[in-house]
């Protein structure tokens, strides 16, 4: 009932290429579903960006804990796996949780930008 309830409410929400999508937190893949759905599921597991590394959560006894990840990007992978299909916690949405870390971590990096190197003319 809780799930048809927020389902109808977020029907006139953002649709792109026939897919209905959702804003709400603790949604990995953004789709509006049952499956994805952060607020109404017992068991969540949600990514968002931290100033450095990303913060994981999971909700425990009903409260949200928060988790930082900041000692690298395959160290973050591995407890990201370890938190979710390592602990049966939600298992199946362990891929989705990698690749928006992935692309977190990705995106805090610094680009090197290629120096032009000037030849020196001979005279």
């Amino acid at each position: 009932k809780q799930w048809y309830q927020r389902r109808v409410a977020i029907t006139a929400g953002i649709k792109s290429l026939g897919t209905t999508l959702s804003r709400e937190p603790n949604n990995i893949s953004g789709k509006n579903s049952f499956k994805a759905n952060g607020l109404v599921n017992k068991h969540v597991v949600g990514i968002k960006a931290a100033d450095k590394g990303v913060v994981l959560t999971t909700k425990s006894k009903g409260h949200l804990t928060s988790t930082t990840l900041s000692r690298g990007g395959r160290r973050t992978i591995k407890t990201i796996r370890a938190a979710t299909a390592g602990s049966h916690y939600r298992p199946d949405l362990t891929e989705a949780t990698i690749r928006k870390a992935s692309a977190i971590i990705r995106s805090q990096k610094n680009k090197s930008v290629a120096k032009r190197r000037s030849r020196k003319y001979k005279n």
